[in-house]
């Protein structure tokens, strides 16, 4: 074995031929394929690749945090990737506090499940407003998809705008599609149209920085995912995750309903309208997740008896115990979407006042209408 250090182009991950059970392992006679073909990947990205298994490596926190405080030591630009459906589960807790004086570009994924009357602008704005909440001061917002590879260009020509000659950190939290877009990225700066670096839906792909250099010395570096507790991912499985991960543009479903009446969303969620006049409120959920309407006095019944079963997901065979819902109670004064972190939302059309219900840790928010 060639004594200097040999690194997955995967996940970043330094190869070891020696432990099955730690990160970067792959047997010997796979690290020589790899090594002639010039494209090492550990056993974990190949399988992963190949036969979408997903295998869990321990890697703390620690070790993640220890590499985003580093990046303030450098004059860079950081790229911080988050998930529209879920912009407080894809806030990276203190980054402000990490990155030092280096600027800040925020960029939102996933735009190609937006439905198109969705208000592009409106939703830069929410990510902006949502980052001064924490107070992060990002000097642009732009939405692309990893998946499709929609508005890459755009956001190559915003980072060479910013970078000034200075290496790129992308950042983000796990289950953002982060590397995706650095996939996209490369395809587009490099002409090379195969994914180099493995990606998927489970959270913790990324183990590693990996760095591709660019032409003037400076590199664009991927870094691990920070794992954030309250993304609604982690308490789902990765057959529930399909479900409500939207695959494809979301199609909207509009419910007229009388005050006291719930709306339940699979069984991860719940829209109680308290009171207020007869009124439709627009649903914005994947596709494959289904709703379901009740009367309120029959709601807390009605979940606990079909839970798992009629109301899913979740599956509770595969996720054991699912985390208890907790309510938070809004009285809109006006046209609102109620946003359930890591689902979607729901467009409110009318002043009213509504209880939201979601898993214990997870989020929700009141933002303006986008559409």
């Amino acid at each position: 074995m060639n004594e200097e250090a040999i690194y997955c182009i995967g996940c970043g991950a330094k190869v070891q031929t020696e432990n099955s059970e730690e990160k970067g392992y792959t047997p010997a006679s796979a690290l020589e394929k790899g090594i002639e073909s010039g494209q090492v990947y550990c056993q974990r990205c190949f399988r992963l690749r190949h036969y979408n298994q997903l295998e869990k490596v321990e890697s703390s926190d620690d070790e993640f945090l220890a590499m985003l405080n580093s990046i303030g030591d450098e004059d860079a630009l950081v790229v911080n990737v988050v998930d529209i459906f879920d912009m407080y589960g894809s806030m990276i807790p203190g980054l402000h506090r990490f990155v030092g004086n280096n600027s800040v570009l925020l960029v939102g994924n996933k735009v190609d499940v937006l439905p198109r009357s969705a208000k592009k602008v409106r939703i830069q704005n929410w990510m902006l407003q949502q980052s001064h909440q924490v107070g992060l001061r990002p000097i642009e917002a732009l939405l692309v998809s990893g998946k499709n590879g929609d508005f890459i260009e755009e956001l190559l020509q915003s980072i060479e705008k910013h970078r000034k000659g200075r290496s790129v950190y992308v950042v983000g939290v796990t289950n953002v599609g982060k590397s995706t877009v650095m996939n996209q990225i490369i395809k587009v700066a490099t002409g090379n149209n195969e994914d180099i670096i493995t990606t998927s839906r489970f959270p913790g792909t990324t183990l590693d920085q990996i760095k591709i250099p660019l032409d003037d010395g400076s590199f664009i570096v991927d870094t691990p995912g920070i794992i954030h507790e309250h993304q609604m991912a982690h308490v789902l499985s990765a057959k529930d995750l399909n479900l409500v991960s939207p695959q494809k543009e979301i199609k909207p479903i509009t419910f007229q309903l009388n005050p006291e009446q719930t709306l339940f969303l699979g069984g991860l969620a719940r829209f109680d309208f308290l009171s207020g006049e007869r009124s439709s409120f627009t649903c914005y959920f994947a596709n494959e997740l289904k709703i379901h309407r009740t009367k309120l006095e029959k709601a807390d019944d009605f979940y606990t008896k079909h839970v798992g079963s009629l109301l899913q997901p979740p599956t509770l065979d595969e996720v054991g115990e699912f985390p208890k819902l907790v309510r938070k109670e809004f009285n809109l004064k006006e046209a609102s979407d109620v946003v359930f972190s890591g689902l979607g939302w729901i467009a409110v059309h009318h002043p009213a006042k509504i209880a939201a219900w979601i898993p214990e840790g997870v989020d929700v928010v009141i933002r303006k209408p986008i559409i």
